[in-house]
């Protein structure tokens, strides 16, 4: 298990990844800006909610918990950015 510095740092990478993408869609495809918008949305909700089960968080199983939907959460939205190009 990475510490929890390098897991919130990967998660906030995560995040602005796909903020940076969803911008990138929206400037060559004006028609995908409501789609993108909302995947925005998704995603700091998502932050918001994966940095409170973080905090709290008490032992290791949790933490094994929070990497692996991290992981599939990361899986979904690659597809769904791919979908959207």
């Amino acid at each position: 298990m990475a510490n929890i510095r390098d897991l919130k740092k990967n998660i906030n990478g995560m995040i602005y990844d796909v903020v940076d993408e969803c911008y990138s869609v929206q400037l060559y495809n004006e028609s995908k800006t409501e789609e993108s918008d909302a995947f925005i949305d998704d995603a700091a909700d998502f932050q918001e909610e994966i940095m409170a089960e973080i905090k709290k968080a008490s032992n290791k199983k949790d933490y094994k918990a929070i990497e692996a939907k991290v992981e599939k959460t990361r899986n979904e939205w690659t597809d769904r950015l791919n979908k959207m190009q």
